[in-house]
Order: C-alpha cells, then structure tokens, then sequence
C-alpha cells in the first residue's frame, strides 16, 4: 500500500458503547461508506424490485425486539438488519411505480439537506442561535410566497411539520385577527360560536384541528362538492347565511388546490369574493397543488390564490424533498406575532430587524426543515422544477389517455397529475367491494401502488403521478397491471 492511500478500515475498529457516539475519523469514514452502499444500492436496484409487500407482524415485531438496548451491537450489523426490515416493511414510495399519495422519491440534494440539517443540528427557536438557517429559511418563505402572487417584501410565515400544522396555524391566526379578545380570554369570550367552511372533498385535517383547537368538530361546515368535485359555493353562500341568522359566528372559509382524492381546485377567485362580501377570512389549503406556481404554465390554474389571507405549501408532497416541509404563508407579519406572542427570561434577547421563530409559529425548538427545499431549489432552479412538473401532468395526460382506451371511464378532471378512474362493468360485486379487489391486486403484485377512492358516492381507483423517476414505460406498466387485475376479477 503506497504512502498517499488510505488506510483499511475494518467495522471491528468501530467503537462500541460510549465510545461510538463521537467516533476517530477512520471508523466514522468506514460507516459513512457503508451508509452511501447502501443508498447507492437502493437508487440502482428500486425499480426491479417490489413497490411493496406482505408484512408479516409476528416477524416484523420479534425481529425489531430482538434488541434489548442492554448490550451495543456491531453498527454493520444494526444497519444490515435495519436496511432489511425497512426494505421489506415499507410501501417504497421512492419506487417509480409507486401513484399513491403525496409522497414523491426525494431529490438526492434534499438527503444531503437532511444529512447537513443534522450533523449542524441548529436549533431555529431563536435568531441568535441560528442566524443562517433562520434567514435561508425566511429567504424560501418570500419567494414562495411571491410565486403565490403576494408581494416579496410583504411574505410573513413559517415552515411546518407539514400541512397540518399549517392549516392550524392559520386557523388560530384568523381566530386572533377576527376576535382580538380570543388570545386572552379564549372562545368563550367570543359572540357566538365560530364556525368555519371547507370542501366535503377536502383534507379532514380540519376536523382534528377543530378538536384541538376547542372549536369542536361540528364547528367545521363541510360544503357539499359540484360534479366536478369543486366546492359549491352557491351551497357554501347558503351555509354562511343559515348560520349568521342561527347566531353563529362564520370566521374563515378553505378552499383547497389540490384535493387529496381528485385534485380538484376550488373556485379560488368566488371564494375570495364572497369572503370579502361576508367579512371572514379566506385560507388556501395549497398543500399539494400549490407548488404548480413554480411553472409559469401551470401557475394558471392557481388564480385568486393572492388574494387569500393565508396559503399553505407542502414541498415533501411534490417537490420531492423529504418529510416534513410544510410552510404557512401570509402578508400578516404582525397578527402573527400577536397569535404566538411570549416572553421568558431564559430566550435570548431579540436581535432588532429580526425575528425569533418561536415568537411567530408553533413550535419551539425545531428542526432546520427549509434546508433540503433550499439546496434541491438552488441546484435545480425554479426552471428544473417547473420542467418536472409539467412533466408530470404530461405522463397523468398519458395515463388518461390509456386507460381510456382500455376501457376505463376517468372520473375527475383537474391540470394537476391525479388519475381517478373506476370500471364501468363491474360486475354483480359491489362497485366498492371490485374497486377494492382491483387495487388490493395490484398492491399484491409488486408492480405499482395504487389506493381506491370514493368521489360524490362513486367508487374508483386513484393514481398520482409525483416522482421524478417515473417513465412512460411505468405508466405502461400501471396500465397492464389494472388491466390484468379487472381480467382476473371479471373471470
């Protein structure tokens, strides 16, 4: 072995106990190889392997409490059995056949974003403790922001667990800007109850947020949806007015681009213009199609979002970066602070021209979540990501075309890449009950995953077309699998 190279490294210089928590350089070099085999082998070999599998729970459980934590355990080992329960045990949604949900293979730059995210390890509840995670982060915020439609130098908001934690955070700020004395006294210092509006075919996150919130569950009015599996808003102007003569309290209308089943877009201009008649807030739940606004060509079918009072994006739902990247958008700077408002004596003190995370969001201490959309969105360019998009809803466009060709009936039209369609004979069987067995024999095979639906009482199968290592010939081959699988139900 020549002077300039590197000495071998065996896993038997590893470090056991203690010891491993800050190993040599040499032995953290060997695990960090032994990490990139790993990743290397799973990008190489996804493909060719299944999208998912039956789990054996007994198996599953006994080999996950085999360890006892009692003794250390070789790391090759540790990592050879966890590679090996997370491949077996996992619907790989990093799988170019995976047209499930929002979960698209993340970018390769959004893993080292984890990666760094981690070894920094910056703790974003305040300014001074993490100026340039804080400020790359509030960089991203106003640009999505502005693509949204708001003005840059105007975009106040946060990154989020996800969606979720978005759709709570506006919720409590238009519960603070719509009732000042709420912050202090709570609901019950309010008028009347405050009920707020959301498409039937929306996220029911709103229901978990209703409950934790204490507004309650039948606080959210749930609008019936048109054929097109838009809300009605000529149904949602007839709530707005039962409730306000009942002596409810009507504070905030959702409307959603991007519905989880269809991905259907509510009439975003109408609802903004009858929230401004009625006097309530107006949020977008852009979770999912909110991130069509970094295409030019696909920002289109987003008008009116501008003129929401709150938007919330999901980049880990198409933008292909890891869990979670949710973010909460507004022009509120200063009802956010008054919705989060605290002081301790403990926090360090406020930087002037700054802002200290934890005094605008939820969360105190978080991770550095912006970091893998920033370096995915810096390597790539809005023009990279804009090109994958359309990309995707050309291949949904494909995946239209072919199953209707092979006979299926397509139920829900939107620009955004989500296929719902179901079997127009099928059969004496329950609609449900085939739909059921169709995906369940798909998922079965190995060869794509799929999940059944149901929109306006109908039952179908849906597929989302979300990552970036889907290829025409996936689509070709989602489209032989169902049609195999409705062979084999039809026999």
């Amino acid at each position: 072995m020549g002077d300039d190279e590197p000495a071998t490294i065996s896993e038997a210089a590893f470090p056991l106990g203690r010891a491993s928590f800050d190993p040599d350089a040499g032995p953290a070099e060997w695990l960090w190889r032994r990490v990139l085999e790993v990743l290397r082998a799973e990008r190489e070999r996804i493909s060719a392997r299944p999208v998912s599998a039956e789990v054996d729970l007994g198996r599953l459980r006994a080999a996950v409490g085999a360890y006892g934590f009692e003794e250390p355990v070789a790391p090759g080992v540790v990592i050879d059995e966890t590679v090996a329960l997370l491949r077996e045990g996992t619907v790989h949604t990093t799988h170019p056949r995976y047209f499930g949900l929002f979960n698209p293979a993340p970018t390769l730059l959004g893993v080292v974003g984890e990666t760094l995210a981690a070894a920094f390890n910056p703790q974003l509840a305040a300014w001074s403790h993490a100026p340039a995670a804080v400020e790359i982060e509030a960089h991203l915020v106003r640009f999505l922001g502005a693509r949204m439609g708001y003005p840059a130098g105007a975009v106040a908001g946060s990154f989020t667990s996800g969606g979720a934690e978005a759709n709570m955070t506006a919720v409590l700020l238009a519960l603070t800007r719509t009732w000042p004395e709420y912050g202090t006294a709570g609901l019950r210092a309010l008028p009347g109850r405050p009920l707020l509006y959301a498409s039937a075919e929306s996220h029911l996150a709103w229901l978990k947020i209703a409950h934790a919130t204490g507004l309650g569950r039948d606080a959210v009015r749930l609008v019936p949806a048109g054929a097109d599996l838009r809300m009605d808003v000529r149904r949602l102007r007839a709530l707005l007015e039962a409730d306000r003569a009942a002596g409810g309290a009507p504070f905030m209308v959702v409307g959603t681009a991007g519905t989880t089943g269809a991905g259907a877009i509510d009439p975003l201009p109408e609802l903004a213009a009858l929230c401004g008649e009625f006097g309530v807030r107006f949020h977008v739940d852009a979770a999912y199609g909110g991130m069509a606004a970094l295409s030019d060509r696909l920002r289109e079918d987003l008008a009116g979002i501008e003129r929401a009072h709150s938007i919330t994006v999901d980049a880990h739902k198409w933008l292909s970066v890891p869990m979670g990247a949710g973010a909460l958008l507004c022009t509120d700077r200063e009802g956010l602070a008054e919705t989060f408002r605290v002081s301790t004596s403990y926090m360090p003190a406020g930087i002037p021209d700054t802002v200290d995370p934890y005094t605008s969001s939820q969360q105190w201490s978080r991770r550095f979540a912006g970091l893998k959309l920033f370096l995915s969105l810096a390597v790539a360019g809005r023009s990279g990501y804009a090109e994958q998009l359309e990309r995707d809803a050309e291949l949904a466009g494909l995946l239209r075309r072919r199953l209707a060709d092979s006979g299926w009936l397509i139920v829900n039209d939107t620009p955004l890449p989500v296929v719902c369609f179901a079997d127009p004979e099928a059969g004496a069987r329950a609609p449900g009950e085939h739909h059921g067995a169709l995906a369940r024999s798909v998922v079965r095979s190995g060869r794509a995953w799929i999940s059944t639906v149901r929109l306006n009482g109908q039952d179908a199968l849906r597929a989302c077309v979300i990552s970036h290592r889907t290829t025409q010939a996936d689509i070709d081959g989602l489209v032989q699998a169902v049609n195999e699988a409705r062979k084999e139900q039809r026999a």
